[in-house]
């Protein structure tokens, strides 16, 4: 498992991809923190925080974490690789881990230099370190897990096609549906007494709660939820594969 694991992280960072991935996640956040004149902006808003960054973060990450896992199963089946990968020495939650640690480990990556953000707005602040260092540890911590459930998300949609780009707007689709969709049928008010139940299905709950810089044991459980969910799923198509 871990020399698959290996593998996936050096075919990310051997390719264009994974550098794309980083880069552009600094540079659409970047812009909207320093330099568009948006709500966002640290600058014009003239308070010391980086809520822009978990703000704008999930909705970047519904692009570009499907453009990281959209390759995982479904390149494996394009190329015809996918029958010497199963029949590997290692069982199918061993390689479904593989791909989604790897995957998890590029959302990382992307986070790391974010710290930059952080370490500019503490020396902005007057004085100097006054950041709300309690709710911005709880939204990377936020960010984190929402980026883990994207990525699996993600892979499992990436191992029921051989298409990228199907796989990539399915990714999309299903990724947008958990993060927003929830709250969206919660706002029509339709259901009654379940309306707020609905709500909790949904991912941007469970992170806002998380940006609030109070970790909820029910949020964190949430999100390894989901993860386990579309884990399990992943697997379950590659049985099926099996079978055919």
């Amino acid at each position: 498992m871990l020399a698959l694991l290996k593998k996936e992280i050096s075919s990310f960072l051997s390719s264009l991809i994974g550098y794309i991935t980083i880069i552009v996640f600094l540079l659409i956040n970047g812009l909207f923190l320093f330099v568009f004149p948006t709500n966002f902006n640290i600058l014009d808003y003239g308070y010391s925080n980086i809520d822009g960054l978990f703000m704008i973060g999930p909705f970047v990450f519904l692009f570009l974490i499907p453009a990281i896992t959209m390759r995982l199963f479904a390149d494996e089946k394009n190329r015809g690789t996918i029958e010497f990968l199963l029949t590997n020495p290692l069982s199918d939650l061993e390689i479904v881990m593989a791909k989604y640690l790897a995957g998890f480990i590029l959302v990382i990556f992307a986070l790391v230099p974010t710290l930059i953000y952080y370490g500019t707005v503490y020396y902005m602040g007057m004085p100097v370190g006054n950041i709300d260092e309690g709710g911005m540890w709880g939204s990377y911590i936020g960010l984190l897990l929402l980026g883990s459930a994207f990525v699996s998300t993600g892979m499992f949609t990436s191992s029921i096609t051989d298409n990228q780009i199907v796989s990539f707007i399915s990714a999309v689709v299903l990724t947008g549906f958990l993060y927003i969709g929830f709250e969206l049928i919660y706002e029509l008010d339709m259901f009654g007494p379940i309306d707020l139940f609905i709500k909790e299905l949904g991912m941007s709950t469970h992170y806002a709660a998380l940006s609030r810089g109070v970790i909820d044991t029910r949020d964190v459980l949430y999100f390894l939820s989901v993860d386990a969910l579309f884990i399990l799923l992943t697997k379950f198509s590659l049985e099926t594969r099996k079978w055919e």
